[in-house]
């Protein structure tokens, strides 16, 4: 007989982080490229993120476990929080030099029309292939904050990890739905392929255009960086999405670095009027809100 779902302690925390209306969109001085890198990972959010929440409530009316059904409540009511605020951050990128990044989100917003014409068992593989890969970026970001987040605006910073901690906390949510529906493994791969593939495509081709804009695309060392700082996010994430294909994989097998823990605990202790921002001038930037 197989094991009632434990729901998890997923928290939902409504956060409305404060951007500075004027933001320079190069939000970290002495990393432009990587700066550019992650507005193009933020501007996929609110066209990605909305579409697994259709999917996770859809799959949500075949799904008897009362435990599964409220990890996936959580789960949409954690990834509403984040494309809201992730929208608000693009929105003044294009206000701040880069207006044309509009043309790539409306050919976002009819792909993902496209994409929700397919199967749930499609949709929701996709859905569980890119929480994959956010396992991935979470280890890699907060591995290596020092490297990428030193020194540069708090707010961004602050907004990106507390992201990654509460993917951490809904890891194994949309892997649970498919399981429990599909158990197709071969299926299974293929979203981890399709989620993750698609979702950097986009990604990629938001950076190159800000970067051909600023002039360093053209730039031969501006390039070696950006493609550096690319190998570099392939190898660390790779690492995850060859872990997760395997046959027996389970989410809950991978454990979040010891920093998501320290953040939640700062968390709890924040009064609830207060932003948990990050102090970006400490280079180990640690789990504690100025």
């Amino acid at each position: 007989m197989t094991q009632p779902h434990t729901a998890h302690e997923i928290v939902v925390r409504k956060i409305p982080f404060d951007f500075d209306e004027g933001i320079n969109p190069v939000w970290h001085a002495d990393q432009p490229e990587w700066s550019h890198m992650l507005n193009g990972a933020s501007l996929t959010m609110p066209y990605l993120e909305p579409f697994l929440i259709r999917t996770v409530r859809e799959a949500m009316t075949q799904i008897e476990e009362p435990g599964l059904r409220q990890d996936a409540r959580a789960f949409n009511a954690q990834e509403g929080q984040h494309y809201q605020n992730h929208r608000r951050f693009n929105e003044l990128i294009k206000a701040n030099g880069y207006a044309e990044l509009a043309d790539i989100e409306a050919e976002m917003e009819a792909d993902y029309a496209r994409l929700q014409k397919k199967s749930l068992k499609w949709r929701l593989a996709y859905t569980a292939g890119f929480e994959t890969m956010t396992m991935g970026v979470t280890e890699w970001l907060i591995s290596q904050r020092t490297k990428l987040f030193s020194g540069a605006d708090s707010s961004v910073t602050s907004f990106i990890l507390w992201h990654m901690v509460e993917e951490t906390e809904h890891k194994t949510v949309a892997f649970d739905l498919y399981q429990n529906l599909y158990t197709d493994y071969w299926a299974r791969v293929w979203g981890i392929v399709c989620g993750s593939w698609h979702v950097v495509k986009f990604s990629r081709k938001a950076y190159v255009q800000t970067l051909k804009k600023d002039g360093r695309w053209s730039n031969p060392i501006s390039r070696w960086t950006t493609f550096k700082r690319s190998m570099n996010f392939a190898w660390n994430v790779g690492k995850m999405l060859i872990q997760s294909a395997r046959p027996g994989h389970h989410p809950s097998r991978v454990t979040a670095p010891a920093w998501v823990t320290q953040w939640m605990h700062a968390y709890q202790d924040l009064p609830e009027d207060r932003i948990p921002l990050l102090n970006t001038d400490d280079p180990d930037i640690p789990a504690q809100f100025a």
